[in-house]
């Protein structure tokens, strides 16, 4: 009777780290190998890493990956592992180019040396942070195999969230387990979908499904892994784990799927995915690009206090630097707010008063109004900036999505860094990941580290005596759903007057969004966990007369 014994491997690449990423799959299948796996499959590119971006159009690129996937096979067998059948992603020469375009984006079955089987991605996302009609060639291939007596396909993420092409054939070869590699990054609510996806290609093309995603951050994208294994009826036998490297093993017999590991996972809380993902999202940003400490500016309020806290949990709080810059202008209680969220964490803190600073430009300047609140947040921006260059820190900005749509910040100033971890995060849910953070640090039996006040305190960049967000922009539960159906949901001035908000309110809004877009072109990026981020998934043009 035909058996094996099936490692579902998540594995977080490092984009362009060929032989690092080779290293790493050794590692994991090897570990696999001692929990008795046959075969192990890996996500999407997973020995380059992805998304490759316009390196999937350099030709010199494209070989190394190809000898890459050569070199992988040959290091299995090195390390007594070549009868393994181990299912990678990688880029490979296509056949025909097209435009820029050079490379199939495939999948490759290795074992005992050589290649078994090769598959290459049908369906090219083209749409929201995917621009794969520019990177890669689609090829109408099936990705049929047979190993140890079981039937298998093969497919590539995109390819089951669209209608036809070879994964519409799979029920043809009689396939009994299909496995499915995939790069998917993560946001709110996705894991129901890709869920339903799974199960209906499961139930029609009658056959089990392996659900292998990648896991790690890259760049303003992070994977949260979530693989997934159905049997041909869509009940799920296993999940993995989110947000970490991790083998899930299953036995199959070319019908039954048991598994092995207790990885089974019910829906987490969307708060805790949320919170999650920012924080891999941050940590592999530091990591990957070589930096060991963070820096950024602690204001007391609760923008500042969430990204501290994040960068804590991301890299350790002995990495985490806050500097306070009070002004003429930052009450006591901002300062001890700062102070005290610190000591919570305990990260290092130092205050810099920007004051003679200040003073010392506008002895040589007439500025008044806005220019004179610009300029102390530029003072703040100098200071972080000069203590990254000679720390080495990644400075942090703390703008949230709700003052990026709107334009509320400083260009050069409180929006300076090189990252920026809640630029996806709309204010509203920013509170919500507050209160979130310091509960379950209750249930873990920790303090709570965002002060109490830095959450309930109405929000203020304290640049002019009383000032609150509220002199500049409606009240952020009105804003924020207003941002929702123009941002998110794309609707327009009218559709969001019907909705039934007041139209003055609406196309306030709206101005502000659309002539603040040359300031989100300048800002950091940072991680995306909604369907509609400031970057790769929204591109407008400034210069754009239209309102409506």
């Amino acid at each position: 009777m035909p058996f094996i014994r099936l490692a579902m491997a998540q594995s977080n690449p490092i984009v362009g780290s060929l032989s690092g990423n080779i290293a790493k799959l050794v590692k994991l299948t090897a570990d696999a190998a001692k929990q008795g796996a046959k075969m192990v499959q890996f996500g999407e590119m997973s020995i380059t890493g992805y998304p490759i971006e316009d390196l999937a159009t350099r030709e010199s690129f494209i070989a190394e990956a190809e000898a890459a996937v050569g070199e992988l096979a040959a290091q299995l067998v090195a390390a007594g592992l070549g009868e393994i059948a181990v299912i990678v992603g990688a880029p490979s020469k296509a056949k025909t180019p097209t435009g820029w375009a050079i490379a199939n984006n495939s999948a490759f079955v290795l074992h005992d040396g050589k290649i078994l089987a090769k598959y290459s991605k049908h369906h090219l996302p083209n749409y929201s942070v995917f621009d794969e009609y520019r990177n890669f060639v689609s090829e109408d291939v099936d990705g049929a195999f047979e190993f140890e007596g079981i039937r298998f396909a093969m497919a590539i993420c995109e390819d089951i969230w669209q209608v036809g092409g070879p994964v519409a054939r799979i029920k043809e070869f009689g396939t009994q387990l299909t496995l499915v590699l995939n790069g998917s990054p993560f946001e709110v609510d996705k894991d129901d979908r890709r869920l339903a996806l799974v199960k209906q290609l499961a139930t029609s093309q009658n056959t089990a499904v392996s659900y292998v995603n990648l896991v790690g951050g890259q760049d303003d994208l992070v994977f949260d892994g979530d693989s997934i294994f159905t049997d041909s009826n869509g009940a799920v036998i296993a999940r993995g784990t989110q947000f970490a490297e991790d083998l899930v093993l299953i036995d199959f017999d070319g019908t039954k799927a048991t598994l092995v590991s207790n990885h089974v996972q019910t829906k987490a809380d969307d708060n805790w995915q949320a919170w999650n993902a920012l924080v891999l999202g941050l940590r592999d940003y530091v990591k990957k690009n070589g930096f060991k400490s963070v820096v950024l500016g602690l204001s007391g309020g609760i923008d500042s206090a969430v990204v501290a806290t994040l960068a804590a949990d991301a890299i350790g709080a002995e990495n985490v630097f806050g500097v306070s810059m009070p002004s003429k202008y930052s009450s006591d209680h901002s300062k001890g707010d700062a102070a005290i969220l610190a000591e919570n964490l305990g990260c290092h803190y130092e205050t810099v008063a920007i004051e003679p600073m200040v003073q010392t430009f506008e002895s040589e300047l007439t500025l008044g109004g806005l220019a004179s609140e610009n300029l102390q947040a530029r003072m703040r921006g100098v200071i972080l900036m000069a203590l990254s260059n000679n720390d080495g820190h990644l400075t942090l900005t703390t703008g949230n999505k709700s003052e990026l749509a709107v334009g509320y910040s400083t260009i050069y100033g409180d929006s300076v860094g090189g990252f920026a971890p809640i630029k996806d995060v709309e204010k509203s849910m920013v509170w919500e990941l507050a209160r979130w953070r310091n509960a379950w640090a209750i249930e873990q039996g920790q303090t709570p580290p965002i002060p109490e006040n830095s959450i309930n305190k109405a929000p203020s960049a304290e640049l002019r005596p009383d000032q609150t967000d509220q002199d500049s922009l409606p009240e952020y539960d009105v804003l924020d759903a207003i941002l929702d159906l123009y941002v998110e949901k794309r609707k327009g001035v009218a559709e969001i007057i019907a909705a039934g908000f007041d139209t003055e309110t609406v196309e306030r809004v709206i101005g502000l969004v659309d002539r603040a877009e040359w300031k989100r072109r300048q800002g950091a990026i940072g991680t995306k966990i909604t369907g509609m981020s400031f970057g790769r998934d929204r591109r407008l043009p400034i210069t754009n007369k239209y309102r409506g």
